[in-house]
Parts: structure tokens; C-alpha cells; sequence
């Protein structure tokens, strides 16, 4: 099972959603077993396949509220969340997406992340329409590493008060969806501007914020926010498509104490991260198949709908075909029968009809009929064989039939049966009284 991750970059406020547009984006593909199949920074259309596809989104474009989130599920807590947090947004709940953190925090309240519906929705039809399966969208602040508290840290901290530490991480230069800027490669524009801004992500405890501050006065930035809290400072490096020595000309590597963290590992922690944005209606739904699924079927589809046609259609040319036989021979059945007896008034079944006029001849003329009596016991007394004439006990007859009862102790040998059908009869036996049935088989 292979996975494919994209960092995605933030949404530029000042572009219309009509002009929205993705930049090459890195992305880093591994196998079903975790090992770097590839990495690179390439458009939207041209990136590789993969069975499940995790977004890192910029977290300049999520807002993170810890509000206390009444017990709902489905479409109820959906319609909840919005009166939740609608007191921190600035635009209408009802255009944002929100999605809720199932992992309770210590004091019961739940974290309840807002992202632009329209931006979402654009990213997650794109990249489908693409082709890429199995969406989940993680945000990248839950994908830096956590630091480690030290003994002292422990020791300083007062019982009464904790203090919460600080992540910040400086992701390189803003990259920006507006389309004058696509014209260049993110490393064009990461080297175009001196000075330029630096996308941060700061996580405290429950928040998670991003923030695009000029690069000069990024580290001022981080410890205003920060206060007194210890802070662990990263920087992102080894970016895909990044060229050799830009890393150590980008701005983010001026930030003093700033540790190194790689494009690779932020990647392969979206992997561990339980977090999925894809809620409510951008949950994934297996059952249901999207534009780009049925693109891909349109062909199976349509042999098969051709295959239904022409099965159904030859099934009732058959059928026709079939019926019109049975009415020529119905027909030639018919005729043959007011032929031979013209006084015939109403024919119903002509075979019945026939054998029965014949029968009514056979007798009328003397000549006996195969169901007769004498007719089945001379085929009887021909197909005996071994079994002697004193070993019957007795013979009924009744209803066209002939019933055979043997003495007992009389063994019949298997071949009767075989002896009666060469004499032109059918013989049955009843296992359970040993009586046998004998017939015409005409």
C-alpha cells in the first residue's frame, strides 16, 4: 500500500476563488513497506500515483479553537460545531469547514479546527479529479516533533504553574497561489525578494497557529509569542526541488538556535498523526464513485451496457424464434389431424386428439392395443428370460398398467428391465414390497 504526501501551500487571501491555482508542490512517495520510493516538487497533474494520499495544509489556513463540544455525532454535531466557535471567527461559520479532534484534552474539551470551505473544497476535488485516492488532509503543526522536557525544566517549573513549552518552525518562504506568481519555481521565488516573509507554525499547548512575518523580524515574533515559555526552534530543509546551497541562503537558516528538520521527516509524521480534516461531507465515501472514477470506467461500463443489450436482445430474438416454430408445428400438427379426420370440429390438443382417434381405430378393427391386458402379458411372458412362469404369485391390471407380484423367495435378475424394454414395455419395482409395475412404453 503505497502513500503519497503533499505539503500543500497556504491560500492567499487576496486571490478570487476563481483564480486559484497550485504551485509545483514537494511530495515524497513510499512503498507499502515505508521506503522512499521518490521525492520532488511537481505540478498538481503531474504527480505520482499512490493508493492512499495525505495533504499537509499550511497552517495559516486553519484556525484551532478548544471549546467544549457537546456529546453528538453525524449530522447533529455537524450542525453543533458552528455555535461552538462561531464566537472566534470573523467570517460566517457557515463557510468554513470544521472538523473535530476526537482525542478529548486533559480538562474534557475537544479541539475543533476551521478551515475556508471553498479552499478545502477546491483542493480536495483537485487533487481527485487528478486521480489520487484514499484523501486524508492533515494539518502540518501535528506533524513537528514534540520536544522532550528535561530534568531541570521539571525541577524549575513551580507546581502551582505550568508552563507550556513552544514549537515554532520557519517552513521557508511564503509561497503564494496568485497567479503571477506560478510563473517562477519555488526556489526562483524563495531567492527573488531579500528579506522576504518567512511562514511560521507556532503550537502551544491547544493552539496551533501559522503566521507569514518578515523574515528580519521572525525571531522577535517567536519569543513575543512565546513569553517565558522554553521554545524549540525548527527549520525546514532538504525541500524537494530546492537547489543545492539555497538553504543556507534562505532566511530560515539566519534564525539563531534553529534545529534542522527535514522535508522527510515532517512527511513520515503525517503517516503516525490520527487527525483527519476529511469529515462530514469530505469523509471519504468508497461506496460513492466520483467524475474521475467514472472517466477511468467508461469503457468497462459501456461494454458492459452493450453486452446487457445484446444478451437481452438475442434473448427475445430467440424467444420469437422459438415461438414462431411452436406455431408451425402446431400448425402441420393440425392440418395433419383434419386430414386424417376430417369431422374433427374443434381441435385443443392435436396429439391428444390424434392418439386418440388412432386407439378408436385399433379397436374398431379388432386389433388390440398396446396397454391391453393380453398386449402386457405376452410382452411379460417374452421378457421373463430366466425367472420361471410359476414364480408370478399374481397380476392385477388397472389403469393401462399391469402389476407383477412375485413369490417370495424368487430372485429377479437385474437384466428384466432391459428384457421388458426390448419388448417394447416399462418395468418399475417397489423396493418395499417387491411389486412390479409394468407399462407401455409407447
Amino acid at each position: 500500500m503505497s502513500t503519497l504526501i503533499v505539503l500543500i501551500p497556504p491560500r492567499d487571501p487576496a486571490v478570487h476563488s476563481q483564480e486559484w491555482q497550485l504551485p509545483e508542490l514537494p511530495f515524497l512517495l513510499l512503498d507499502k513497506a515505508g521506503n522512499t520510493q521518490r521525492s520532488g516538487c511537481s505540478a498538481l497533474a503531474l504527480l505520482p500515483r499512490a493508493t492512499s494520499t495525505v495533504l499537509l495544509i499550511a497552517a495559516r489556513d486553519l484556525l484551532t479553537v478548544a471549546a467544549a463540544v457537546p456529546p453528538l455525532k453525524g449530522p447533529r454535531l455537524r450542525q453543533a460545531l458552528p455555535n461552538v466557535v462561531e464566537d472566534h471567527l470573523i467570517q460566517d461559520p457557515q463557510t468554513c469547514h470544521l472538523a473535530l479532534d476526537p482525542q478529548a484534552l486533559s480538562d474534557g474539551r475537544h479541539k475543533v479546527v476551521a478551515i475556508d470551505r471553498g479552499w478545502f473544497r477546491f483542493l480536495i476535488e483537485g487533487f481527485t479529479a487528478a486521480g489520487h485516492r484514499g484523501l486524508r488532509a492533515v494539518p502540518v503543526a501535528r506533524c513537528l516533533p514534540q520536544p522532550v522536557a528535561s530534568e531541570q525544566d521539571e525541577a524549575a517549573s513551580s507546581p502551582q504553574e505550568t508552563v507550556e513549552p513552544v514549537i515554532a518552525c520557519a517552513l521557508g518562504p511564503v509561497v503564494s497561489t496568485a497567479p503571477a506568481l506560478l510563473a517562477g519555481s519555488r526556489s526562483d521565488q524563495a531567492l527573488a525578494v531579500p528579506g522576504e516573509a518567512l511562514e511560521l507554525v507556532i503550537v502551544r499547548g491547544a493552539m496551533e497557529q501559522g503566521l507569514a512575518v518578515p523574515a528580519q523580524s521572525a525571531s522577535a515574533t517567536i519569543a513575543a509569542l512565546a513569553g517565558d515559555a522554553p521554545v524549540t526552534l525548527y527549520r525546514l530543509t532538504g525541500l524537494p526541488g530546492e537547489p543545492s546551497g539555497a538553504a543556507s541562503k534562505s532566511p530560515a537558516a539566519q534564525l539563531p538556535g534553529a534545529q534542522s528538520l527535514t522535508f522527510e521527516t515532517l512527511a513520515r509524521r503525517a503517516l503516525s498523526c490520527r487527525f483527519d480534516l476529511c469529515q462530514f461531507e469530505f469523509a471519504a465515501q468508497p461506496w460513492q464513485l466520483d467524475r474521475a472514477t467514472l472517466r477511468r470506467l467508461r469503457v468497462p461500463l459501456a461494454l458492459v451496457a452493450a453486452s446487457l443489450v445484446v444478451a437481452i436482445v438475442g434473448a427475445n430474438v430467440q424467444w420469437l424464434m422459438l415461438v414462431r416454430q411452436r406455431d408451425a408445428i402446431n400448425a402441420e400438427m393440425t392440418e395433419l389431424l383434419l386430414n386424417a379426420f376430417p369431422k374433427t370440429t374443434v381441435v385443443l390438443d392435436p396429439a391428444g386428439q390424434m392418439a386418440r382417434q388412432l386407439q378408436q381405430l385399433r379397436l374398431a378393427a379388432g386389433q388390440p392395443s398396446p396397454e391391453d391386458f393380453l398386449a402386457l402379458a405376452d410382452g411379460l411372458a417374452r421378457s421373463l428370460g430366466p425367472v420361471p412362469a410359476n414364480a408370478i404369485a399374481a397380476l392385477d391390471y388397472h389403469d393401462r398398467r399391469l402389476e407383477v407380484t412375485f413369490k417370495q423367495g424368487v430372485n429377479v435378475d437385474a437384466d428384466l428391465t432391459a428384457r421388458l424394454a426390448r419388448n417394447g414395455l416399462t418395468g418399475t419395482a417397489d423396493s418395499s414390497t417387491g411389486k412390479w409395475t409394468i407399462r407401455s412404453a409407447s
